[in-house]
């Protein structure tokens, strides 16, 4: 998959990380990701949609602590949670969200496999141990657009690593080094000022 990684993205993985502030920067980012991919829903189904990628979105920043403290560099570790989220996209035939086509589901799937058993994620189960113990609020379903899925804000071809788009536009495979000089208050959230 390719991503997008900026100093904000390291700001948000250390503030993530401390008391208080993790509050503030995790609902700002919930916020966010809902936000964005409620643009690329269709408009007729935007706002039935809201309330379960709120919770999705929510429980995946766990998925994210996680797989950081078993390891995954901060590309990897959020690209885990983009794609716990295509999973839950083409489960509702969402397929206007999806960021990758369908026909790589099971390539994704595959390079985090390990992780993936571990916490019980599986494309049926985008969610796995992750799920709140009361479950997330569910949304219409859209299968008809399976049977010729469109993804315009997919792009194929990066199934078999980590793809990692700088500022600059640079791509790298596999992710940027975190800056030495990270300011927590470059996380969205933190600063009214700073945007993701």
């Amino acid at each position: 998959m390719k991503i997008n990684q900026n100093v904000r993205h390291f700001a948000s993985r250390k503030a993530l990380e401390l008391p208080v502030v993790s509050d503030i920067v995790k609902e700002k980012l919930v916020d966010l990701h809902t936000r964005i991919f409620l643009e690329k829903a269709d408009e007729a189904h935007r706002e039935e949609r809201r309330e379960r990628l709120d919770a999705f979105f929510d429980a995946t920043m766990d998925t994210y602590l996680a797989a950081l403290q078993q390891g995954a560099p901060e590309a990897e570790a959020r690209e885990i949670t983009h794609i716990q989220a295509n999973f839950d996209f083409y489960n509702h035939g969402w397929t206007e969200m999806m960021e990758f086509p369908s026909d790589e589901l099971d390539d994704h799937y595959d390079r985090y496999r390990e992780f993936f058993d571990r916490h019980g994620i599986a494309i049926e189960d985008p969610l796995g141990e992750f799920l709140p113990a009361g479950g997330i609020p569910d949304a219409p379903s859209t299968p008809e657009k399976l049977d010729e899925p469109e993804h315009p804000y997919a792009e194929g071809g990066f199934a078999d690593d980590v793809y990692v788009q700088g500022p600059d536009g640079e791509i790298q495979v596999g992710g940027q080094d975190e800056p030495a000089d990270v300011d927590v208050t470059d996380a969205p959230g933190v600063d009214e000022d700073a945007e993701a």
